[in-house]
């Protein structure tokens, strides 16, 4: 049973998520603040955390990385009333995979979440790619430059994978979003740019070019086979 992690401190809302997700059939546990979460995200081992950015006693930015470093492959959807797009931007930089600005409809939530667990758990045809010094072990979730591993989130992988399987083509932020995240994603896009962002400096702290990933603006971006 996939488990999930709802990190929010109003008890109203914490109950009411917990309720709906119990009834989809997931396994819950609550957290209403940020060290809860810390502990739960250690005991309870969630495939994805729902946390709420305005918690009483841990920034929820703080909150994201620590849960991104103790769990490496789970999803994390950020919830959060702040409508500011550098904070949300800093949430996803922190290791979110996707986030949902409240007041938000609880049917949205669910089919995000449905999204976000069938992407991870699609199986991988082929055993690895490889593109120059990129090398892609698809069934270990591994990438690696020159034989160095390159730490990657989840989402991280599955756009690096994409972008390399069809290196040297054009691929639009469109075919991005329906392979990475979900066909009938209506979701922002923001979440796109920063992981495009994350995977050049993740990739240019191995030696590789920043550049490898090019933008076409209006259309999407490109793995290059030769700079």
């Amino acid at each position: 049973m996939t488990r999930v992690l709802v990190v929010e401190d109003d008890p109203s809302i914490g109950a009411e998520l917990a309720e709906a997700l119990a009834s989809g059939g997931y396994q819950v546990s609550l957290a209403a603040t940020g060290g809860e979460a810390l502990e739960q995200a250690r005991r309870f081992a969630p495939d994805l955390v729902l946390l709420d950015l305005g918690l009483p006693d841990i920034d929820g930015v703080a909150v994201c990385r620590r849960l991104r470093t103790a769990l490496p492959q789970a999803v994390i959807v950020v919830l959060t009333a702040r409508t500011q797009e550098f904070e949300v931007v800093v949430a996803l930089d922190a290791g979110a995979d996707d986030y949902l600005t409240k007041p938000f409809r609880l049917t949205e939530l669910l089919a995000r979440i449905r999204a976000h667990l069938r992407r991870q758990s699609a199986p991988q045809e082929e055993r690895s790619v490889s593109v120059g010094r990129l090398r892609l072990d698809l069934l270990a979730r591994r990438a690696y430059v020159d034989g160095d591993e390159v730490m990657l989130r989840p989402k991280e992988f599955d756009l690096l994978v994409v972008l390399a399987c069809r290196a040297g083509e054009v691929v639009t932020r469109e075919e991005l979003m329906d392979e990475v995240w979900d066909l009938n994603w209506f979701g922002p896009t923001k979440t796109l740019d920063v992981h495009v962002f994350a995977l050049r400096r993740k990739l240019s702290e191995h030696g590789e070019d920043p550049q490898r990933i090019t933008t076409l603006r209006g259309r999407g971006y490109r793995y290059e086979t030769d700079l």
